[in-house]
């Protein structure tokens, strides 16, 4: 594991073969993403007064350079965007787009440079001044217009928009319920025929043998300096962790949980639950299930897109970690089966609740266990 990991702020058998295409000028990279899986955000903060609610704490974290400079260096990212537009520009050129979640303007600009009409692009936080500024000089004031404030409370100048293209996604691809934001303004500004992009996410899962990890950062609690500290080990549990996942680390088969369709699905479409069954490749422990995501752009000539699984090309989105109570010892061909329920937290819809139930019956380990977890 990658133990300088970014903390978030405060399916059976072998899988078919998607391949992604996104092309570096310098460097020729193909992702290739396995078939069997489930479907962050450049957007930033409104001015709040002194009562905050928690969506107001969640743009302010986006008013600060730092996470933008973070996401336009992940280079699987910005690049994909770039050469989706780039290489696609019919689906742009003389289009009325709408940027949701515009962050610094760089998906706008793209947009702009291949001959939009027009880009409309909606920014809910201080950094919409700055990207006032980046449109200003780049020559792209006559094509890009910024508008600040809330998809859900700002009014457009126009009645409807052809493209809508947004970098959504976060941490365990749902984390910040960004893709709320997008179905509610395709529903109110798309015409009918229009695209959003991308159009395609799927959420994974696997499991990995973790144990020199898991001891660092969970069983610690249980003796600090000769006292029990094991409630707090508790809470570390239930909080997924955001880090890196090395290849071998990996125990079973990759599972597709569940693929959202995001021209066609409804807001309600983000809470599911989906079975899995992972079928170990090996003869190991696993202490833990990790989840990671796609994202695909089928409109293009090519299929484009990018993974975020542990055997792609590293971006900061990472994976998410899982971690069992439960060591289990598993034989190759056993299965770990389960169900995942995913919904957004009630008191903070920007959180994510996690529902696991996970069973084995294997030669040397037997277990039946539901955990729960909580993004924040």
């Amino acid at each position: 594991m990658d133990h300088g990991h970014r903390k978030p702020p405060t399916a059976s058998g072998q899988p078919s073969k998607t391949r992604f295409q996104y092309n570096d000028e310098d460097d020729a990279i193909e992702e290739v993403a396995t078939d069997s899986s489930n479907l962050e955000e450049d957007s930033t903060m409104c001015e709040a007064g002194d009562d905050k609610t928690s969506a107001d704490y969640y743009f302010d974290s986006y008013s600060h350079f730092g996470i933008h400079e973070e996401m336009l260096k992940d280079a699987v990212r910005t690049k994909t965007y770039q050469n989706v537009i780039y290489k696609s520009a019919f689906l742009f050129k003389n289009k009325v787009i709408l940027d949701v979640g515009a962050g610094t303007g760089i998906l706008s600009l793209f947009c702009a440079k291949v001959g939009a009409k027009h880009v409309y692009a909606v920014e809910c936080s201080s950094m919409a001044d700055m990207a006032q500024q980046i449109v200003r000089q780049n020559g792209f004031s006559s094509a890009i217009t910024i508008l600040k404030g809330k998809i859900e409370e700002i009014e457009l100048p126009v009645a409807q928009v052809d493209v809508i293209i947004s970098e959504w996604m976060g941490y365990f691809l749902l984390y910040e319920n960004m893709l709320n934001t997008v179905l509610y303004a395709r529903d109110k500004w798309l015409v009918q025929g229009g695209i959003v992009l991308p159009d395609k996410a799927s959420l994974y899962l696997t499991a990995i043998e973790d144990a020199e990890y898991k001891e660092e950062k969970i069983e610690f609690w249980d003796n600090v300096y000769g006292f029990d500290m094991s409630c707090i080990r508790k809470q570390s549990m239930s909080e997924p962790l955001v880090d890196t996942v090395q290849q071998n680390q990996i125990v079973t088969n990759c599972q597709l949980l569940k693929t959202m369709d995001i021209s066609n699905m409804h807001t309600g479409d983000v809470s599911f639950t989906a079975p899995f069954k992972l079928l170990a490749e090996r003869n190991d422990y696993i202490h833990a299930l990790v989840a990671y995501f796609d994202v695909s752009f089928t409109k293009c000539h090519k299929l484009m897109g990018f993974s975020t699984g542990p055997r792609s090309r590293a971006t900061h989105w990472k994976q998410t970690v899982l971690y069992l109570e439960d060591v289990l010892s598993i034989c190759q061909g056993e299965a770990v089966v389960g169900t995942l329920t995913v919904s957004p937290n009630k008191k903070n819809p920007r959180d994510v609740d996690i529902a696991l139930k996970y069973s084995l019956d294997g030669q040397h380990c037997q277990v039946s266990r539901t955990q729960f977890y909580r993004m924040r």
